[in-house]
């Protein structure tokens, strides 16, 4: 059985920032050009369904990367430093920072813009000149059984996994290349870890599923469960929390593998 899946290697998300147009809502620093264009790989894409009005919401994680100056002759990472990644929706976006701490804020420039905290959520026609999503797909071959799963891994096939969860309101599904997995072809076990990707709050209202993004690793070794490893504020000291990926859980989804090699 084959199918169009995404072709995470072709999928970029490119955010234009022109300062002569709009002014600066998201730096921490003056900077030194008026425009740019980042352009940044795609890490994961959840289409949500909400099942009472049958309206259906995407959302688009970019791949993770450290605050910088652009174009600088020297000191291009900024203090303090963070890990970022961004997630768009057709309208909004949600910038997430991870810093040495959980809880930091950084000043946003110019001064006197207020503080930048590690979840700045926002409307894209306000910030940037243009967002593009540009989702690339393939042809997938579903590996219907362990047995196949295991010969695609050995054969270095690159792979797509589809998760679905499902409640009374919504049906989401994530979608999201296998970076990592363990495969064992004398017992037929396969078992992915990999991410991180996007796991949404599916008890909120659909103009919060955004805002209650977080982020997470996953495991699954069957079609029925998976277990995600979610990124949360975990105390390494008394009045100290960094984000680390510290929480599991398990939920009842339905799991599928894509193989999206050409064989030859």
């Amino acid at each position: 059985m084959t199918t169009q899946v995404c072709d995470f290697s072709r999928s970029f998300v490119t955010f234009r920032l022109d300062f002569e147009k709009k002014p600066p809502k998201t730096v921490s620093h003056q900077p030194p050009y008026s425009l740019n264009n980042a352009r940044i790989p795609i890490e994961c894409r959840c289409r949500i369904t909400d099942l009472q009005s049958g309206d259906v919401q995407t959302f688009v994680l970019g791949a993770s990367c450290k605050t910088e100056r652009v174009g600088v002759e020297r000191h291009i990472w900024t203090e303090p430093n963070a890990d970022f990644v961004p997630i768009f929706s057709e309208t909004h976006f949600l910038n997430i920072k991870t810093f040495a701490q959980a809880g930091m804020e950084v000043d946003l420039y110019p001064p006197g813009s207020g503080k930048q905290s590690e979840r700045q959520l926002g409307v894209i026609a306000e910030v940037f000149d243009s967002v593009r999503i540009d989702v690339s797909h393939c042809e997938g071959r579903l590996l219907e059984c362990a047995k196949s799963i295991v010969n695609a891994v050995l054969e270095n096939e690159p792979l797509v996994a589809e998760t679905t969860l499902r409640t009374d309101r919504y049906s989401a599904v994530l979608e999201y290349p296998v970076k990592t997995i363990n495969a064992n072809e004398r017992d037929g076990v396969y078992q992915t870890d990999t991410g991180p990707h996007l796991l949404p709050d599916l008890s909120v209202e659909p103009d919060q599923l955004l805002a209650s993004m977080q982020l997470a690793f996953s495991a699954f070794n069957c079609a029925d469960w998976t277990e995600f490893l979610v990124r949360v504020p975990t105390k390494i000291a008394e009045g100290i929390n960094v984000y680390h990926y510290s929480q599991s859980i398990r939920l009842d989804c339905r799991n599928r593998i894509f193989g999206v090699g050409t064989r030859v």
